[in-house]
Formats: structure tokens, sequence, C-alpha cells
């Protein structure tokens, strides 16, 4: 990599990197609001993404190959590569595939609510347990992070199961369980990367739990 690449400054892992969070979950709400608007299928919304994830591994395999496109994209995407993602893959083509498995792989319902946790449960763990995260369970996850990918899936399960069934004992249960299920696939990030691991783990646990409670 060019002496140029290299001492370019970006974010760390460890910085709160406010941009690449509003980036994940603005690109997140524009992908389902298209989804919603334009009454897509849940099979042409997972062939697109998965498109999409081709195309985007093409580009960066061609980045990390040729120092002249690498140069071009790292000043355009500044903003929202951590510095760990000038010489390896960034997490846009894990996004999109993550998702496309998630709409192929599951219920329509399902795969939009393991989406959303993705949407927003990733970055909101990401804040807190940059800002307040003291209590390591392994790895760099920590309790507190944790606990807010707990609380904000089971606010949005909660929410979103509610528009389908009616709220009472059984949502509440479901609710509690499938928070659960999404801050496990969010610990699940130590072994694979997060935009994999969420809409994945969450979308099987999801799946299992209704199963047994059917709401969605």
């Amino acid at each position: 990599m060019s002496t140029e690449i290299e001492n370019q400054t970006f974010a760390l892992r460890s910085d709160l990197h406010i941009v690449r969070k509003i980036w994940h979950m603005g690109t997140g709400c524009i992908g389902l609001f298209a989804y919603s608007h334009f009454d897509l299928s849940a099979k042409t919304m997972s062939w697109g993404l998965l498109t999409l994830a081709i195309v985007a591994i093409l580009v960066e395999i061609t980045r990390l190959k040729v120092s002249a496109v690498n140069r071009v994209v790292l000043k355009l995407m500044k903003p929202f590569l951590r510095d760990s993602e000038k010489n390896s893959m960034s997490g846009f083509p894990f996004y999109a595939l993550g998702v496309a498995l998630s709409f192929l792989l599951f219920d329509e319902k399902i795969a939009v609510l393991s989406s959303l946790f993705l949407i927003f449960a990733d970055p909101i763990c990401s804040f807190f347990g940059v800002l307040y995260g003291k209590d390591k369970i392994f790895g760099n996850k920590s309790m507190q992070g944790a606990m807010a990918g707990f609380i904000i899936c089971y606010a949005i399960t909660f929410l979103y199961g509610g528009y389908y069934y009616q709220p009472g004992l059984e949502l509440l249960v479901f609710s509690i369980i499938v928070g659960l299920v999404g801050a496990v696939s969010e610990l699940c990030s130590v072994f694979i990367d997060d935009n994999l691991s969420i809409p994945v783990v969450s979308g099987l646990g999801i799946t299992l739990v209704n199963n047994l409670i059917p709401i969605l």
C-alpha cells in the first residue's frame, strides 16, 4: 500500500464515529423504504441485494489490489470507513449480503424485523459500548453494549409485532425472548462480521421463537 494511503487518518473501532452510524442507519432505512414504497417482493429484494453485494465485493477486491483505485475510494468514503478498512474489506458488502440472505432464507416479516435489528441495534450497541462499556463479556463486547442491544431489539419487536398482533402477554413474552436473540446475534460478531451475524442469526432465532409463539 502506498505511503499516501498509510498516512491517512481514519476513525478507530474505539471511536464513536457518529457519521458512520448515521450512514449505517440511513442507508438501511432508505432500503426498507424503497422495498415498501415500490412494493417489491422478498425475492426481488434478496436478488437485488445479492447483486449489489457481489458488485461491492468486486470493487473491494479491486481497490485492495490497485492503489490508484484505493486512493479514490478512500478519499470518497473516508467519513464512513475505519482505519482497519484501509487495507481490508469494508463492512458494506457484508451489510448487503446479510440483508439479502435474511430475505432469501426467512419469512418476509421476519426478514424485515432482523433487518431492523441490523439497522438500529448494531450502531446503538456500538455507541453505548464505546461510551459506557466498562464490563467486558468477551473480546471487545461489553455488558453495557449488550444491554443496549437487548433494549433496542425488544422495543423494535414490541412495536413491530404490535402492528400484526394485538398487544398482550404473548407479544410481551415474544418481544423479550426475541430481544435476547437480537442481543446474542450482535455478540456473535466476535466470530463473524456483525452485518452478517445480526440479520442471519437473529432471523434464525426469530423463526424458532415464532414457531413456539406465533406472532408474525
